[in-house]
């Protein structure tokens, strides 16, 4: 039986519901165009990035399991709320106080999954985030089920929060949550989670899987349609074949990085991506480029995971607070990337979109020494 925890990754993704797949429902029920739904959409990373700035001092105060237990079931009524949302105003409102519940969430999730590493001496925090990958998936398949048999997205998503409620209450509640680690920051009052030397070296490391991911999500779909001739669902195959191979690559990381150690398994699968990438850019055809986003998939699959890990191992403040500067700085960069990739997919073509992406990952080969951990971590 996995930890508790691991069970808890799964249900926090299967709260959001299948959000995006019933994005387009929700634009047509309040007549948003393109302009204004994308305005709409803007609170969530408004509101998470915010939050991230002082959830370090909500989750030391309270404690992850309070947060746990009270954000998780708030995402999957929030997500009710949206769906009501009578205009425009309302609908910004509630996909920002998403923003602000799942920046406290998931803070204490992975915080807490590395208090348990630390107390059990196993890792287990890509076991997490590849669970947490199936629970994603689980809720997008059951939102496009639902789309499929035409059942509203309030109605939908409250049917999801039975299964969330229930887990919650079976694995969540009883779970005991494990020490914090220690770490050398004087004590004092209120602390932002601003990056430092450290987190802005392993988001340099990261935020090439993040754009790598983002891009996949929002541009291989297009890439697909416009560079072959093929049935629409066809196209459509670029995402569930990244997510099965991210979910993949998670759940077998864990042993893998006590065989290899972080490094040199982040800049083997780093490798992986790249040549996925290459294949992707260079594609003759559509089993080729599908070959290269399931390997893009394998490539980028530790790179959050770990540089969560090693965030929360510096000990130069408490973990929480280096876990969120990490993410609030993956954010802030993140919230960009979209319109610029949109701007060069314009101006050039969507492969040259694709092609942007390789000097990241070179950087990111580079940095992967950073993930290495301390001697007192060893």
């Amino acid at each position: 039986m996995p930890p508790p925890i691991v069970i808890v990754f799964f249900l926090h993704a299967l709260a959001q519901g299948g959000m995006f797949s019933r994005i387009p429902d929700m634009q047509v029920a309040l007549g948003l165009n393109e302009a204004e739904l994308g305005l709409a959409l803007l609170g969530q990373p408004a509101g998470a990035i915010i939050s991230f700035l002082f959830a370090s001092q909500v989750v030391e105060r309270l404690g992850t399991r309070v947060i746990i237990l009270t954000t998780i079931p708030v995402l999957a009524l929030l997500l009710i709320g949206i769906a009501l949302a009578p205009n425009l105003v309302v609908m910004w409102l509630g996909f920002a106080a998403f923003g602000v519940v799942f920046a406290f969430s998931n803070v204490s999730i992975n915080v807490e999954a590395d208090r348990v590493e630390a107390a059990t001496g196993r890792r287990l925090m890509n076991t997490c985030h590849g669970v947490w990958s199936i629970g994603l998936l689980t809720a997008s398949l059951i939102g496009t089920a639902m789309r499929g048999a035409n059942v509203a997205p309030a109605l939908h998503f409250a049917l999801i929060l039975v299964p969330v409620l229930i887990g919650m209450a079976l694995f969540a509640w009883p779970m005991q949550v494990a020490p914090a680690r220690p770490h050398a920051a004087p004590a004092r009052g209120f602390r932002v989670a601003l990056p430092t030397t450290m987190t802005l070296l392993l988001l340099g490391y990261a935020i090439a899987a993040s754009l790598l991911e983002g891009g996949l999500r929002n541009w291989s779909v297009i890439f697909m349609r416009d560079s072959f001739t093929a049935p629409d669902w066809v196209d459509t195959l670029t995402l569930p074949a990244f997510m099965t191979a991210q979910s993949i690559g998670r759940l077998l990381a864990d042993r893998a990085v006590g065989r290899w150690g972080p490094v040199r398994l982040a800049r083997a699968l780093t490798l992986k991506a790249l040549f996925g990438l290459l294949l992707v850019v260079f594609s003759p055809d559509l089993v080729v480029a599908l070959i290269g986003f399931t390997l893009i998939g394998f490539g980028v699959c530790v790179s959050f995971p770990l540089s969560t890990s090693a965030a929360a191992r510096l000990g130069d403040r408490p973990a929480s607070e280096n876990v969120a500067a990490l993410t609030m700085s993956q954010q802030t960069l993140l919230l960009f990337a979209p319109a610029l990739m949109g701007w060069i997919a314009t101006v050039a073509s969507i492969r040259v979109t694709f092609a942007v992406l390789l000097p990241p990952l070179l950087l990111a080969w580079y940095l992967a020494k950073y993930l290495a951990p301390r001697k007192a971590d060893t």
